[in-house]
């Protein structure tokens, strides 16, 4: 197992990282884990790198990408986790990811909802029970992108 980078700092503010690799992440699994001080979200994608990621805390409500609908959030923060370039199906279309939104009770993970899987632009909103601590860093073998959240 990978540890932690020393370079992943917890924040209440924005994250960005830089995409690595040539082709079209594929976004292939979600977990959700609860940890001793933490709530871990990992996002695995498929062979060839890992797309640009962008973290950060939302306003309510929470909308969906292309139809611009609200989607109900439980928590009382939001943060978005945007990938771009990616997706989450498969050139026919078919989503690479069977549940697309799960509702969870950890210490402050609530709920996870894809909210854009369209033009390159894969986008989920983590729902939390308060506006607490977050950091984003990427794993490789397989690519994965990783979440914490601070208890």
């Amino acid at each position: 197992a990978e540890d932690t980078p020393e370079t992943a700092a917890w924040t209440i503010g924005i994250v960005d990282l830089p995409a690595s690799g040539g082709e079209m992440p594929v976004l292939e699994a979600v977990r959700n884990a609860r940890h001793d001080n933490y709530d871990r979200v990992v996002f695995q994608f498929g062979p060839g790198g890992l797309p640009g990621v962008h973290a950060e805390y939302v306003d309510h409500p929470v909308r969906q990408c292309g139809s611009g609908e609200v989607v109900q959030i439980a928590g009382d923060a939001w943060i978005l986790i945007r990938f771009i370039p990616a997706a989450a199906h498969t050139e026919e279309g078919q989503p690479t990811v069977g549940e697309r939104m799960r509702v969870v009770n950890q210490p402050v993970l609530k709920q996870l909802s894809l909210i854009c899987d369209f033009e390159a632009d894969v986008s989920w909103v983590l729902g939390v029970g308060s506006p607490n601590q977050f950091r984003v860093f990427p794993l490789s073998s397989p690519p994965r992108v990783v979440v914490d959240i601070r208890h």
